[in-house]
């Protein structure tokens, strides 16, 4: 193997690591497979102050491959998760049915609020989290049924929901980034909105725009997602990952 050898699975899984990089001593609570392999690997390489979890009810120890079990550090029932969003210690990155220029994101259901076309999971902690910690998005497939003008249901808050809404609503609400399987994204655009910060590795601008439903900001340079380093494919290819279950998320090929 060498280090030009990679998938765009694995430059996604080293693109979740970057968004967990500089976030030093905090609770990482990645929702999903590509989430969960970033986060991880932020762990042991970046970032090794990270706290994780399992996603269910404990701390753990070290830092086991996907669907592994290791040693147990602290317990942490889901009711507990609720003071750590309040405390503010934490970054969660979610997944987005939709996700809107503004940085809203809807997890609840497709249509309108009064007779939706489909129920999906509901807001569950989405205002909570965006709210009072730091937020990021995971999107496998990006299209423009994903991306948005504006979400049929708000579930979590961007910046601009979070001002109108007050001082309580506003003073932690921080969507750090969107990873999808074409690019990476924050919201440095004008008023807050969406921008596109670099590409991955075999991707066009031209394809991010397309598959894209609103206008967004692309600045003169866009540079590429940065490849997984040598050392970074050999910890997710033979320590988190080795069963390969991150292409159920993006294919190899």
């Amino acid at each position: 193997m060498s280090d030009t050898d990679f998938t765009r699975a694995d430059v996604c899984a080293a693109a979740i690591a970057d968004a967990f990089s500089q976030d030093g001593e905090i609770f990482a609570s990645p929702m999903g497979l590509l989430p969960t392999l970033g986060v991880r690997l932020a762990k042991l390489t970046s970032n090794p102050d990270l706290v994780i979890s399992d996603g269910e009810s404990v701390f753990l120890g070290g830092t086991p491959p996907l669907g592994g079990k290791d040693v147990v550090e602290g317990w942490i029932p889901f009711r507990r998760v609720f003071d750590v969003v309040a405390y503010g210690k934490r970054h969660v990155m979610m997944g987005a049915t939709q996700v809107d220029r503004h940085g809203n994101q809807n997890i609840s259901a497709i249509g309108p609020f009064a007779q939706p076309k489909r129920q999906l999971l509901g807001s569950r902690g989405a205002p909570g989290n965006t709210v009072n910690n730091r937020t990021s998005y995971w999107v496998p497939k990006h299209s423009t049924r994903v991306f948005v003008e504006q979400v049929d249901i708000v579930s979590g808050v961007g910046p601009a929901r979070a001002a109108a809404a007050g001082a309580g609503a506003s003073r932690f609400n921080d969507i750090h980034r969107v990873v999808s399987n074409l690019g990476v994204f924050d919201l440095g655009g004008a008023g807050d909105t969406m921008r596109l910060v670099s590409v991955h590795p075999g991707v066009g601008v031209d394809e991010v725009v397309a598959a894209t439903g609103f206008a967004l900001e692309v600045p003169d340079d866009v540079p590429e997602t940065r490849a997984p380093s040598y050392e970074e494919l050999v910890i997710i290819r033979e320590v988190l990952d080795p069963k390969g279950l991150r292409f159920k998320e993006v294919p190899a090929a």
